[in-house]
């Protein structure tokens, strides 16, 4: 999850502080220590270090673990006498394949052997590790150019070792698999009979360091088996929801159904008496959405007897300041005030009326989508310990950096007290950036004298999510007598939190500047005051945009007479200049987005000949700095139901890392864009959400997901990006544009299932 919600700016903000805090500071924390064998020394070497995105100098770094033969190389890697290399992946794991990826960057730099690599999760301290968040897609292009200098100083000192071992030009050593090899002697050795005496060697300079280039990539590139596929099959405890730790006791938090009610009073004392109850108690919060909202919270023996104590509580709820918003009201003011543009724009380009008035046609229409939750299979949960001043915590979170000063603000102490270990997650999809969850668990451990482990139900996360934001479009469009696109009129009707700016996750997105190009453009919101809490949500803002913008631009193809692909590449914005891969401060391209345009059509056979009642649509986008195209072949019946044929992506996010877990990804986010274009809405009505469980929210079942989906990949030597989000915001629109081929109705308002339309199975 792109830096595109204020949320994630605001993050961004308080990791360049910490990344210039641990680049001034001669040491690292030693409060924070990361749990791990040895790198209770990486956390608290004493001596100014040599910065190569994390600490690497001091002599600590590269000594021998008090309980094993292993050699610290950098926070990174550590090397056994057994030639067994550990690396550590200081990011979370969602289900994004990154723990793999990230190992995979890491031991290519380093020309170790796969096969003799162990990957290991490492606890959170930012203060080493620099950013070790999970959104945006973010997490390689972020970590790229670190990774890659952690596996290329390693093997420099390891080949400092062996040249002085053998007296000899480092130069004319080579390393492959491990093994390093002088070819004029004959000599050679591995990795783990030269860690000892390369954990001795100096630091090098990153700036000496010579990283490699994508044709000489021996790792990169390939497809590889997720690092923990075997423990998630066999059921093995990767994830908080696993957690055990002795002496521990489990709780529920309740909070009001309306957002922002406060607790007045419950029926403690029947609480207390129920079977395996050990405490409840009414938490006051700090009035924070992303921190502690007041509740009650029950302590009990298992969590079962939390659930079934949670069944019988009586809440007598203050709500003088809850929510009353509703999405049925908010719809119909929405449709009410579409064509009352605001008297102030947000953008105004060339003359927009002026083309109206002259343009060869006009083209309006109204879109809308709903709120969406994210419901991840794995519910909020954290395990929390306070003990000897020390708020201990094992969270699946996506941004533990964020979440560090907000428990540290809701335990009352300072932030070096706060030790996090992250756990494998359970899904994210941005709802995890909020560690909401986690301060509660430490606000309920502070009044509990053993390990608590917060755990909540699936109603919990249906009703207290971070949504995204419903949003609501009012298009005019002007085509020019060549048929072009001549002007661009859009009202946005989206929503508020504090009368000021958007909410979170509810702004325009600004990766459609470089989708729809007209000399006349005009753009302006209408903002919904809004109390129910939103956040970022898969592919933040181009997630239901693009269905909108996309699907216009299909109406507007129509109208000008042109094929729909020659409008599209027509309509890419070419003002932004083509730069290097070196020198891009840029991402977008626009070659790279006419490249993937093309490719999708050429893979798709666009203007095939289709039956009646089949129809092919194609739709692309620019979102989290990759450039993706998507199709969708499919056929409609009578009754609405729909058969997906074939679903296709194409996708340029620079040199991908590893092609299974990219074409999973590319797969999965087309699916899941699939399922939410199809079924998703949550329905709000007197602040209470009316969806609070699967059953009321149709997430796509196995039996109805597309049988092919085919991924390419266009790749290059532009800098990578993460596949998370990039394969999500096309699939709409190419789904409704594919529809219409079909059936001639357009699709203008999300959810399909809202239209009478259903997937076959």
């Amino acid at each position: 999850m792109a830096d595109t919600t204020s949320n994630f700016a605001q993050s961004d903000a308080y990791l360049s502080a910490l990344i210039h805090e641990v680049r001034s500071t001669p040491t690292a924390n030693a409060s924070l220590a990361i749990g791990r064998r040895g790198f209770f020394k990486l956390a608290g070497a004493g001596a100014a270090g040599l910065v190569l995105g994390f600490y690497l100098g001091d002599p600590a770094f590269a000594a021998e673990t008090a309980d094993s033969k292993e050699q610290v190389m950098n926070a990174f890697i550590r090397i056994a006498s057994d030639n067994t290399i550990t690396i550590y992946s200081k990011c979370p794991e969602i289900g994004q394949g990154i723990k793999t990826s990230f190992g995979v960057i890491i031991a290519d730099e380093l020309d170790a052997d796969w096969n003799h690599v162990v990957m290991e999760q490492a606890d959170i301290n930012p203060k080493v590790y620099g950013s070790q968040g999970a959104g945006g897609s973010t997490s390689i292009p972020r970590a790229w150019d670190q990774l890659r200098q952690a596996g290329a100083g390693a093997k420099a000192m390891l080949i400092a070792a062996a040249a002085q071992q053998w007296a000899v030009d480092p130069s004319q050593i080579t390393a492959q698999d491990s093994v390093l090899t002088h070819a004029a002697s004959g000599r050679s050795a591995t990795y783990g009979s030269l860690a000892a005496a390369a954990a001795k060697m100096p630091v090098p300079d990153p700036k000496s360091l010579k990283l490699k280039t994508r044709a000489e990539y021996r790792l990169i590139g390939k497809a590889y088996r997720g690092v923990d596929d075997p423990k998630v099959v066999t059921g093995q405890p990767l994830f908080g929801i696993d957690v055990q730790r002795p002496g521990m006791v489990y709780a529920n938090f309740t909070k009001c159904p309306a957002a922002g009610g406060k607790v007045r009073s419950f029926n403690v004392d029947e609480i207390k008496a129920q079977r395996g109850v050990l405490d409840a108690f009414a938490v006051d919060g700090t009035g924070m959405a992303v921190e502690v909202m007041p509740g009650v919270a029950v302590i009990a023996k298992d969590t079962w007897s939390a659930f079934q104590a949670k069944d019988k509580l009586k809440v007598d709820w203050d709500l003088s300041e809850a929510s009353t918003d509703s999405t049925s009201q908010f719809s119909a003011q929405a449709k009410k005030l579409a064509n009352s543009f605001p008297e102030k724009p947000d953008d105004n380009v060339g003359d927009v009326d002026k083309s109206f008035a002259n343009a060869n046609k006009t083209v309006e229409a109204y879109y809308e989508y709903p709120f969406a939750a994210h419901v991840p299979l794995e519910p909020m949960n954290t395990t929390a310990h306070w003990h000897d001043g020390v708020m201990e915590l094992w969270v699946p979170t996506q941004q533990p950096d964020r979440g560090l000063p907000l428990i540290a603000k809701v335990a009352g102490i300072p932030q070096e007290k706060v030790v996090m270990h992250q756990t494998r997650v359970g899904g994210g999809f941005g709802r995890r950036l909020v560690n909401d969850y986690a301060c509660e668990a430490a606000a309920i451990a502070l009044k509990v004298n053993a390990p608590v482990k917060l755990q909540w139900t699936r109603e919990d996360d249906f009703g207290h999510d971070f949504y995204r934001p419903a949003g609501y479009h009012q298009f005019k469009g002007a085509i020019a007598k060549d048929g072009s696109l001549d002007a661009w009129q859009e009202h946005f009707i989206t929503f508020t939190a504090d009368g000021k700016k958007e909410a979170s996750g509810a702004n325009l997105t600004d990766n459609l500047r470089y989708s729809i190009k007209a000399p006349n453009l005009r753009r302006g919101k209408t903002m919904f005051p809004l109390k129910i809490p939103t956040g970022a949500w898969r592919a933040p803002g181009d997630n239901a945009q693009v269905f909108a913008a996309q699907s216009f631009m299909h109406e507007l193809s129509l109208a000008s007479g042109r094929d729909h692909v020659q409008f599209l590449l027509d309509a890419v914005n070419r003002d932004v200049p083509e730069l290097a891969p070196k020198d891009q401060s840029v991402n977008f391209s626009p070659k790279r987005a006419s490249d993937v345009i093309r490719m999708c059509a050429e893979k798709a056979g666009w203007g095939k000949t289709l039956p009646k009642g089949s129809g092919l649509g194609l739709a692309w986008c620019y979102s989290h700095a990759g450039h993706v195209a998507q199709a969708v072949e499919l056929s409609v019946d009578a009754n609405k139901q729909i058969k997906i044929d074939r679903i296709l992506v194409v996708l340029d996010v620079g040199p991908i890392i590893d092609m299974a877990g990219s074409e999973a990804q590319a797969q999965g986010a087309s699916t899941d864009a699939l399922s939410t274009a199809m079924g998703l809405k949550i329905n709000i009505e007197n602040g209470r959400i009316q969806e609070q469980n699967y059953n009321a929210y149709p997430i796509l079942r196995l039996p109805f997901a597309p049988m092919t989906i085919d991924a390419y990949f266009i790749q290059s030597d532009n800098p990578p990006t993460g596949m998370g989000e990039p394969a999500f915001p096309a699939l709409a629109p190419a789904l409704g544009n594919a529809i219409f081929a079909a059936t001639g109705e357009r699709v203008r308002r999300l959810p399909l299932r809202d239209l009478g339309y259903s997937l076959a199975i």
